[in-house]
């Protein structure tokens, strides 16, 4: 393991201004979203929908310092024949890959669940590396609810999540470990913030058990945030305030940088969110996003399938990422965002 070079990588994708983009999602998710703006979801257009992005130049050459792709994004090449991966380093960001297989019933946790895709992952991070990924993201799923999450949940989550890193790194790739608490139910803000830290502590404690080297990964969090459905939806400010408490008191100093998951949040929402982490500096790790669906809401519905529209989708692509670059400096406003095309 050459740890300057993942040390390298890692500080690369959280770079000041820049972030990256979460291009991951699965055919299920993908489809969802195609649904949504009437398009069929076929290899082609999910193709096609990906290289129109890739292709923004402003937005890929400024802001965006690393790709998350899927299984299939990472083999396919445009239509004149170039490697997807080729046109993301061309741009001089980072191909990475989502490795993990999604998430299977945990026996014994009603209502819980544990991601896989250990198995056989050692071979598929050799090849991948050798399309050029260098660095790749595995999630794991903690829900709140009555009597969850538990502890067995959040343990196995967490050694499945260490185990990732340490395979990654050997493979001389960085890891992205994502320990999601979902915003999906009716908990408050502190709710939220008390899962979290337990969480985070037993991640951190499993990847020093398992000899991860914390220079040489990133970690990609949700914040500290009220539930959707809770009748108590906190500040901006407070979001932020509470996050950043929270992350300094389980993240070390050690990991180069901290990514976030959108998480459901509107567009503008997980910009100023960020945005406000920012004036509460200095921070002791790089602090910016990884989004997927608060990147891509505005590209897909401009784009909505058809070739005509390629142009109005990189330009909505090109304004959300300017804007969550401002907003990982702390240099948004949002009468910005009425300045976009």
């Amino acid at each position: 393991m050459n740890l300057t070079e993942l040390n390298r990588v890692a500080t690369a994708l959280v770079v000041p201004g820049k972030g990256i983009l979460a291009a991951d999602e699965s055919s299920g998710t993908i489809k969802k979203r195609f649904d949504a703006i009437g398009v069929d979801s076929t290899e082609e257009s999910r193709r096609d929908y990906r290289e129109m992005l890739f292709r923004s130049t402003e937005a890929m050459n400024r802001y965006i310092s690393g790709v998350i792709l899927y299984d299939e994004t990472i083999w396919q090449d445009a239509k004149d024949g170039t490697p997807l991966v080729k046109l993301i380093e061309s741009s001089g960001a980072i191909p990475g890959i989502k490795v993990d297989e999604g998430t299977q019933a945990l026996p014994m946790c009603p209502g819980e669940t544990i991601t896989v895709g250990l198995d056989r992952l050692a071979e598929r991070l050799k090849k991948y590396y050798e399309r050029g990924a260098r660095f790749a993201k595995w999630r794991a799923v903690i829900d709140i609810g009555s009597g969850i999450p538990s502890m067995t949940a959040i343990s196995v989550n967490a050694h499945a999540l260490a185990r990732y890193a340490a395979l990654c790194q050997a493979a001389q790739i960085v890891p992205i470990v994502e320990p999601e608490v979902l915003m999906d139910g009716d908990h408050d803000i502190d709710r939220c913030y008390e899962v979290t830290q337990r969480v985070l502590n037993k991640t951190f404690q499993e990847l020093r058990i398992q000899r991860v080297a914390l220079e040489g990964m990133v970690l990609k969090p949700n914040m500290a945030i009220s539930g959707k459905k809770s009748p108590k939806q906190a500040s901006v400010e407070e979001v932020a305030e509470k996050t950043i408490r929270l992350l300094k008191a389980c993240v070390p100093a050690a990991v180069p940088g901290i990514a976030f998951l959108s998480g459901g949040q509107s567009d503008e929402e997980a910009t100023a969110h960020l945005n406000a982490m920012h004036k509460l500096g200095p921070l002791p790790w790089g602090l910016t996003f990884s989004y997927g669906r608060a990147l891509q809401a505005a590209p897909q519905k401009a784009w909505s399938g058809k070739a005509e529209n390629v142009a109005a989708g990189q330009s909505a692509f090109s304004h959300r990422a300017r804007m969550n670059g401002l907003a990982s400096k702390g240099e948004w406003q949002s009468s910005l965002e009425q300045k976009a095309d």
